[in-house]
């Protein structure tokens, strides 16, 4: 397979962007080689500048739930195109969406659209804060929430801490009201809650993607629930990956547990940038101009990403039976190769969760982020390495999740489990 197109677009691309990406994770460094340039994507296919064929597994890190072009929601981007990019000013659409996605999340009863999923989580964040009049949140280890401040913070030598920044530029003060606690663990919440006089609120992935695939338990989310109720913080789910991508209702409708805020983004634009966060009415109410919490954004609510988005979850709430088939096709894919694993005494663990699959080159089963760390990252770089030589396209971490589409077939599960049996056998 060459590649010479890609490598003289990275070597460019370094002398004019950062690392030459502008998302650090594609720059493979985890995984080493050289980052494929992109010309086309097509059904579940991806197509490089070296016209190499992938089978794509990472959908646009989960958005592109029917694939790449799809008609319905091309269609109706063009449209949306054609009477303007952009207005700065309100649209039916925007309505309509949020009618949507309110009918379909019980937990949902006012939201707000935002461009980024970071931007979705900043300000529930801020409007968490401002409704109960504290400072304090509580995020766990493993749960990315985006590139704001106040969440770029890692654990420190205990399970439980006050946040220190993990990122040059954040200044401590930013982060001092961050309080680390262990995924899965609800002892390491209450402690937190010991801690600290003024909790606003947890925030949790109640389907982490961001550590690779790590759901939390059902009991452990029960409990968390009342925590919360104990000491009147909010619950906060970010669902930016999982939302729409791992069932039509949301992790409530899996769970069981209801939160008071939820973070989307990803599947509610269809592929374009997008972010939302909504929730109860009373907390909604505090949100500016009706309350005094501030949020604004100049791109929100955009046309384009509105019709887009429109389109996709029109699209799956009038065919809910496709998050049984996806799954289907995901357990498919990750039993395949949790047997070849077997056959080749190689350690694997799997999970799946909709069309979100994840695996780990880990003796034991995954439960937080410490138990992700202790997987194989060196052999999981050169089963990367050696699946995109065979034409399959995976995420370019161990800690990352995999997704499958609409147009992902049997066939190419198939195809996908026999190069991995392959490549196990050389590993």
């Amino acid at each position: 397979m060459s590649i010479e197109h890609s490598q003289s677009a990275f070597e460019k691309a370094q002398q004019l962007i950062p690392g030459g990406v502008n998302s650090p994770v594609r720059a493979f460094k985890s995984v080493g080689g050289i980052p494929r340039f992109i010309a086309s994507g097509e059904g579940g296919y991806l197509i490089d500048i070296d016209n190499n064929r992938y089978v794509d597994y990472v959908q646009s890190w989960g958005p592109l739930i029917f694939g790449h072009r799809d008609e319905s929601i091309e269609n109706a981007v063009i449209d949306a195109v054609k009477r303007g990019l952009s207005f700065g000013a309100p649209t039916e659409a925007e309505s309509e969406l949020a009618e949507l996605i309110i009918s379909i999340y019980d937990s949902i009863e006012k939201i707000r659209f935002v461009s980024s999923g970071t931007e979705a989580v900043m300000s529930a964040i801020r409007l968490a804060r401002g409704f109960t009049g504290r400072d304090d949140i509580v995020k766990f280890t493993g749960c990315y929430h985006g590139h704001s401040d106040a969440l770029l913070v890692q654990a420190g030598s205990g399970a439980v801490t006050f946040g220190t920044p993990s990122s040059p530029g954040v200044p401590a003060d930013f982060t001092k009201h961050t309080l680390l606690a262990e995924y899965n663990n609800i002892d390491s919440v209450r402690q937190c809650f010991a801690d600290s006089p003024g909790i606003a609120c947890v925030i949790i992935e109640p389907i982490a993607g961001n550590m690779g695939l790590v759901p939390a338990t059902k009991d452990f989310l029960a409990e968390l629930r009342a925590v919360c109720n104990e000491y009147g913080a909010l619950l906060i789910f970010d669902e930016v990956m999982s939302g729409f991508r791992a069932c039509l209702h949301g992790a409530e409708s899996i769970t069981g547990t209801k939160p008071d805020l939820v973070t989307l983004g990803k599947v509610i634009g269809g592929g374009m940038p997008v972010g939302a966060f909504g929730g109860r009415r009373d907390i909604m109410a505090h949100l500016s101009p009706e309350g005094g919490v501030y949020q604004a954004g100049t791109l929100s609510g955009n046309p384009v990403a509105m019709a887009a988005g429109l389109a996709a979850i029109r699209k799956l709430k009038s065919n809910a039976r496709l998050y049984t088939v996806l799954e289907e096709r995901a357990k498919r894919l990750t039993e395949g190769f949790a047997n070849a694993a077997k056959e080749n005494a190689i350690p694997l663990q799997t999970d799946v969760r909709g069309s979100m699959f994840g695996f780990f080159f880990a003796e034991n089963h995954i439960a937080n982020f410490a138990d992700a760390l202790t997987s194989d990252t060196d052999r999981f770089a050169r089963f990367h390495a050696a699946m995109l030589d065979e034409g399959f396209y995976f995420a370019c971490s161990q800690f990352e999740t995999g997704f499958i589409c609409s147009a992902t077939t049997d066939a190419m599960i198939e195809e996908t489990i026999a190069a991995a049996d392959k490549i196990f056998k050389e590993l």
